[in-house]
């Protein structure tokens, strides 16, 4: 059947979700979810997905237009994951879909889309006040790695500022988080703010600590490090737990400065969602705060946990309608 329909994504370092998409519209009941490691090419999931498109829809013309959010850098022809083996060309890509227009954008830059979007119903507030209109927003969220970018209000419109930030320095804000990262330098020479607050990083930081008191490492997932802090049967698991949270309080208050985000710090990403009741209640707020003569200037600062499902398709196709 022809039809003139979009095709958008968002891709990180562990899964890849899809959805095809009527022209002019941003919802779609037609999502295709794919796991990164089945697939030792990117080009072969293409392939298999445009005919999982077509059985499914009965749609057989080529996507007029699409837009893939990748969690890389995505301002060169060469697209390589920052954490999965998956590279492609933008001109062979947009070949393989038969497409008339592509877009390959940051993975945080189409969450900053998504944002805008969004309603009451989709946020959980944690502190602070209203946002002021206007305002700097700071976006931040712990994936398979860390993503950072930046949303720039206005009048009619808005501007989004997409970064690497989850790539600077974590800067360790007490002894031990001090002896966590000097563990983790040995591993890897430098540590990044992802080393430790991704889902990669839970397992980081959990090792570390096993060994900096010699204890044996009894799990080898971020999620069965989560449910033994959730369960309060393991306490070097409820130790990690806590360090993330704090860790990211630290590094959000960080870039509520870094962008004077009075029009708030929104947290996304697929990691703290499963262990929210924790965070809520967790030294996070504490620590976002916690910046010596620039408390009360971040006190007023409201932090909003996103709950909405696949913010990053909502996002890609924002971008799309903005053409």
């Amino acid at each position: 059947m022809s039809q003139i329909w979009n095709l958008v994504a968002d891709i990180g370092g562990t899964n890849a979700r899809f959805a095809a998409v009527l022209s002019g519209q941003l919802e779609s009941d037609f999502q295709f979810f794919h796991s990164v490691e089945e697939y030792p090419r990117f080009e072969n999931l293409i392939a298999i997905l445009l005919d999982e498109i077509a059985t499914v829809t009965g749609w057989t013309t080529p996507p007029q237009s699409v837009c893939f959010a990748v969690a890389c850098p995505a301002d060169t022809d060469i697209i390589s994951f920052t954490n999965s083996h998956w590279v492609f060309s933008k001109v062979e890509l947009k070949a393989d879909l038969g497409c008339e227009s592509l877009f390959i954008i940051n993975d945080f830059e189409a969450v900053a889309h998504g944002i805008t979007e969004l309603s009451d119903n989709d946020l959980v507030q944690v502190g602070g006040q209203s946002p002021v209109k206007n305002k700097a927003i700071g976006i931040l969220g712990a994936g398979t790695g860390l993503g950072v970018a930046g949303l720039i209000p206005f009048d009619g419109g808005y501007h989004v500022v997409d970064t690497e930030g989850g790539h600077a320095d974590y800067a360790p804000i007490d002894d031990l988080q001090s002896a966590v990262v000097n563990c983790l330098r040995a591993e890897y020479g430098r540590v990044s703010l992802e080393r430790l607050l991704s889902g990669k990083g839970l397992l980081n930081i959990y090792s570390a600590l096993c060994r900096l008191e010699d204890v044996p490492l009894l799990y080898s997932t971020p999620a069965e490090i989560v449910q033994a802090a959730l369960d309060n049967s393991d306490a070097k698991a409820l130790q990690t737990l806590s360090m993330f949270c704090e860790g990211i309080g630290a590094a959000a208050g960080n870039l509520a400065l870094t962008f004077g985000a009075k029009g708030g710090i929104y947290i996304a990403g697929g990691v703290i969602p499963r262990f929210q009741e924790f965070f809520l209640s967790s030294e996070f707020r504490c620590k976002f705060e916690d910046k010596g003569r620039f408390v009360h200037y971040l006190s007023t600062i409201p932090v909003f946990i996103v709950v909405r499902e696949n913010l990053g398709l909502l996002g890609a196709a924002k971008k799309l309608a903005q053409f």
